[in-house]
């Protein structure tokens, strides 16, 4: 198969799609890899480097998405991406459709065949190809709020650990999932008074194990929510349900109670947020003040650890790449159930529903079309 590797021209984006140890993989296999310039020198690999890995180097974005079979990204397509969709493309890479309807038109009506990292589910359950992203926002997250926090930055003026005689800072975590557990780990490292809330009843006994008398975790509802959201010198929001658009859980008038100077970090940004007042900013610019509260709304935080995230998403992302190379997206999908659920649309109609359901389109089934 013919794979294209295009250099994320998303802003502050510097990830990239395969390491150079991937290329080899996939060479090795037969394949044919084609690296635009520079595509991965923002995570610290050359062009030589991939060279040697045995692909080939373009100098025009142009040229590597007219000649792939195959792309494997990071970031969905942006605007200036779209006219290089085509029908029969495989385009590999995270999407998160649901509140993105422009990109969903555009994949659509190209008929290009989208298999979104973030929705696959693994062998035993769970989303393996969200979760290293997952882990390095939660843990991003602690440490946005920590720096924001600081007055220089707009903040209160608290220390997250606080210090001998003087209370630590109080951070709230809505969802206790995978960005919830990592953002807890860290501010439990930096001394924080931690509170997790949550719906599942054995996800806080799991959290309970974990985490012992260092963090109060609370049955998220509506009461405990806007409790929580008062008392919070950081709140971050790590809620997701797989491939549909985040529920709402804080309001506007929740946001209006907190403390002058606190931040709110939501990492659900991709999917729609779960902030009311969640929009989404790059790194570029931030961050944005709503009723004197400082919103860090990122849609690629670890897009700012490139070197971290690279190496730990291609780590997951690669068995997939080339299992999809190896059989074709057909016979891939039809022997892992799993990986079929990563396809949200197909030769121009949309198989994900929670996509449909969210932009109120016309839902296919994958199964119906193969």
């Amino acid at each position: 198969m013919k794979i294209g590797l295009p250099k994320e021209i998303k802003d502050n984006e510097y990830r990239v799609g395969l390491v150079p140890a991937g290329v080899k993989s996939l060479t090795s296999d037969g394949h044919e890899v084609l690296v635009e310039t520079a595509a991965g020198g923002g995570s610290g690999f050359s062009d030589a480097e991939y060279i040697a890995a045995g692909a080939k180097i373009s100098q025009s974005a142009d040229e590597v998405w007219g000649w792939a079979e195959m792309i494997v990204k990071v970031k969905e397509p942006i605007a200036p991406e779209y006219p290089r969709l085509k029908e029969g493309l495989l385009l590999f890479t995270y999407l998160h459709l649901a509140p993105d309807v422009k990109q969903t038109d555009a994949l659509l009506s190209s008929k290009t065949i989208g298999v979104a990292y973030e929705t696959i589910v693994g062998r035993h359950g769970g989303l393996p190809l969200l979760t290293p992203m997952s882990e390095v926002a939660g843990r991003m997250s602690t440490q946005v709020g920590a720096n924001y926090l600081m007055k220089p930055n707009g903040g209160r003026g608290i220390l997250l650990g606080g210090v001998p005689g003087v209370a630590p800072g109080e951070v709230v975590i809505i969802g206790g999932g995978v960005v919830g557990l990592n953002a807890a780990k860290m501010a439990v490292g930096l001394g924080a008074r931690v509170t997790i809330l949550e719906t599942s009843a054995e996800r806080m006994a799991y959290l309970d194990d974990v985490f012992g008398s260092r963090v109060v975790t609370l049955a998220s509802n509506p009461y405990t929510v806007s409790e929580g959201v008062a008392m919070a010198d950081v709140l971050i929001g790590g809620v997701l349900i797989p491939g549909a658009a985040a529920p709402k859980l804080v309001t506007r008038d929740m946001i209006k109670t907190m403390k002058k100077g606190a931040v709110v970090v939501d990492v659900a940004v991709d999917q729609g947020g779960c902030f009311e007042t969640t929009h989404a900013t790059t790194h570029s610019n931030p961050v944005y003040d709503v009723d004197g509260v400082t919103h860090y709304c990122v849609a690629n935080m670890p897009g700012a650890v490139p070197r971290t995230s690279t190496l730990a998403l291609t780590n997951v992302t690669l068995p997939y790449a080339k299992r999809l190379a190896r059989l074709g997206v057909v016979e891939a999908v039809k022997q892992d159930k799993g990986l079929a659920e990563g396809v949200n649309t197909y030769l121009g109609k949309l198989t994900c529903e929670p996509v449909a359901v969210a932009q109120d389109k016309v839902y296919t089934s994958l199964d119906s079309l193969l």
